[in-house]
Formats: C-alpha cells, structure tokens, sequence
C-alpha cells in the first residue's frame, strides 16, 4: 500500500516511525518543513514527542556540539540545522570531529548523528539563505551524504539513516521540493545509502541529476524526447556513499552524459562527478561530458538574478541538444 502525501510530510511520517521503534533517537529543533504543507503533522509530532525534543538557544557550534557528544554516547539524534548556510556556524563540531571521530578512535567510536539541512535557492532568500554546501560535505571524509529528489526517497532514505547508520550523516532536502507530492509506500519502507535510482530510462544520454534538479532534468527529458532524444535521467540520492556502478554503467549504454547539480560549478557536485566519469569511466564516452550548475557568482537576491543562475530544465535542454546534435 502506498499514500500521496508531500516530500515534507513524507520526512516527518518517517520520523514518527522510527522514534516509535527506537527509544534512544532524539530531536534538536525540529522544524524541518519551514512554512510548507504538513504544520499540523509537524505539530502532533512535537507533541507527541515532547520529552525527546530539544529548542536549544541559536548557536549551533553549541548544540551540533551537543549532539555529537550525545551519539558517542549511546544516543541518535536528528539535529535540524534549517537553513544549510547557518551549519557554516557548527563547522568545527560537524568536520573536526564528528567526521573523524571514528577514524580517529582506531573504529572504536561512532557518531550515529543525522543534520538535516534544508537547502538551495529557495526564491528571494539571499546569499546567506541559498547556500548549496553539499559539495563542501561530501569532501569531508567520514560524512555519510544523502540528497533524496522524491517524497519516496525521503522517506526511505530517512528511515535507514535514523534506525541503521553507525556514521555522522548530512541530509538534504531541498527548500523547492518540500511541497511536491507523490507516492510513498506504507511502513517500514528503507533505501540502502550508495543505492541510485533510475528515475528514467534512456539510450542516447545519461543525465545524472540530484535532489532538486532531478524534476529538472526529468522536465527536460520530456522537452529533447519530442527531438527524437532519449535521455536516461539516474539519481545517485547519496552521494557518500556512491554507487558508481550504477552510474559507469548508464555512461556505457549510452555513450554521452550531462550532470547537473545545484551547487557552483568550481569544485562542485557536478564537477566532481565528471571527474570520476572521465577517470574510471573515459572508454564510454563518445562526446565530452558536459555540466549544469551554479556559476561562480553569489546567490543574487532579486529573483530576475537568481533565476539566471538557477540551474533550470531549459538549459539542461540546451546542453543536451549540443551534446546529441
């Protein structure tokens, strides 16, 4: 059985789950839909929940801090940063030492805390609010990655992260995508982390596409199509771990692959993954792999701006037609 319901409250369904199942996760400032569809489930689950949920004072070098003392202590919790760019506070807490602390312990410790970050350009949200830093993370060995496009693989994805990981995690969930709807199988549904999706099938190129910009490129799959263009669109939803099996595999059926991400294009996402493809996977290509991100400007704040350098499906569709004309 599945239900319709929206990305948010798919995230907040998943929660309610496992805090049932599992005494020992707990909550740090649990906001996580902003002002989206879903307040009154939000509410019922901090009333629900009230023992178990913290509001710390806003200063999240502090309570990061908290929280990642309370994993090594037998403890799970799931801190709701908010907006992505204010984790740029806690920093020294998240990388220099709940990323290490395994490694650093000979395997000895690990620090089962989850960060959600809400993410991207949101619409008139500013630099200091339309931050993309899962570039930044996913370069922080010892970080398990998780950036979901779908209500479905938020909340599977969700699910596995709270009940099974060992390791620190940063999960993503886009501002844009909070309200989308779709269908999301009932109960105890998980999503193993490094497992991509192919979101849809196709012979001439792969797109590769994250979070975001995974309805992006399936927009612009449906626009080349009605060129004689079929694209494969593949979402790796975790980017640490990686299935690049998954991925190697899409770049050698069909020869020609576009990524594209929304975080800046210098040593970003989509950057990255291109290195990989060229590195371990340059046999297959038959054109050069071509990338869809954020120019290296800031954020601008007038939306007109903000649009121009949003990584929207039109300019997947220009790329890709140059990539298959």
């Amino acid at each position: 059985m599945a239900t319709e319901m929206t990305y948010g409250e798919a995230l907040i369904a998943a929660i309610d789950e496992v805090m049932e199942q599992d005494r020992s996760i707990v909550l740090f400032n649990p906001s996580f839909i902003g002002m989206e569809a879903g307040q009154d489930k939000l509410a019922a689950l901090r009333k629900k929940y009230a023992a178990k949920i913290k509001f710390p004072p806003i200063a999240e070098i502090g309570f990061c801090g908290i929280a990642i003392g309370a994993a090594m202590a037998g403890l799970r919790p799931l801190v709701d940063i908010s907006t992505a760019t204010f984790s740029y506070e806690a920093i020294p807490q998240i990388v220099n030492e709940a990323a290490i602390a395994y490694s650093n312990s000979g395997g000895v410790t690990n620090v089962p805390v989850t960060f959600y970050l809400k993410f991207g350009i949101r619409g008139g949200g500013g630099v200091q609010h339309s931050g993309s830093p899962q570039s930044w993370y996913w370069n922080t060995p010892g970080l398990q990655v998780v950036m979901p496009s779908t209500p479905a693989d938020a909340k599977g994805l969700m699910r596995t992260v709270l009940l099974h990981s060992k390791d620190p995690t940063i999960f993503f969930g886009h501002d844009r995508l909070l309200d989308d709807r779709g269908s999301v199988p009932d109960g105890a549904y998980e999503i193993p982390l490094g497992k991509a999706d192919i979101k849809r099938q196709g012979k001439d190129l792969t797109i590769i596409a994250t979070s975001i910009q995974v309805p992006r490129a399936l927009a612009a799959a449906e626009i080349i199509a009605k060129d004689g263009i079929s694209a494969e669109v593949i979402d790796p939803r975790t980017l640490q771990p990686l299935d690049k099996p998954a991925l190697l595999a899409s770049v050698k059926k069909t020869g020609r692959v576009l990524i594209t991400d929304e975080s800046h294009d210098n040593c970003g996402v989509a950057a990255g993954l291109a290195a990989i493809i060229a590195d371990e996977g340059f046999t297959s290509l038959r054109a050069p792999i071509k990338r869809v991100s954020i120019p290296p400007v800031p954020v601008p704040y007038a939306v007109p701006l903000e649009d121009y350098v949003t990584p929207m499906a039109d300019r997947i569709v220009e790329v890709s037609r140059s990539l298959v004309g």
